[in-house]
């Protein structure tokens, strides 16, 4: 099995909020196209210290987290951010990563978004329909 890689949109979701109650102009939302590694073993969505200062995403928290080769990190966590993939989206939180660090979709808003892997084609894809998120309640 190989890496799987996909295109997200993130957006700063208090920009976009403040679209909807006309506060601010559409073209004004902070928002970049990025290139992610998906990541079914990471919970969150991670981004990192570039994709930070053009989003400009308001400080939450800080948290520890263990990086892939087992390394004990803290990272800024921030948000909300609302991440697009295709005809899907969902708001969560992102760590940010050091410097230029890989960013990663984890788990967490994969299953926001009703999404899977297909490790044999390395390839994300919906879950449960191929049109629209579908969610037990």
């Amino acid at each position: 099995m190989g890496f799987v890689y996909d295109e997200v949109k993130l957006i700063n979701a208090e920009d976009y909020a403040m679209v909807r109650r006309c506060v601010l102009d559409q073209d004004e939302i902070r928002s970049i196209n990025i290139r992610v590694l998906v990541d079914s073993g990471a919970w969150m969505l991670t981004i990192n210290e570039n994709i930070q200062d053009f989003l400009q995403l308001p400080f939450e928290r800080k948290e520890e987290a263990f990086t892939a080769d087992g390394r004990k990190i803290e990272c800024d966590v921030v948000g909300p951010v609302r991440v697009e993939w295709q005809n899907r989206a969902c708001t969560t939180s992102a760590m940010v990563l050091p410097g230029d660090s890989e960013p990663l979709l984890g788990a967490i808003p994969m299953e926001d978004m009703d999404l899977a892997i297909l490790p044999k084609m390395q390839k994300l894809v919906g879950k449960h329909h191929p049109d629209y998120p579908v969610h037990r309640i």
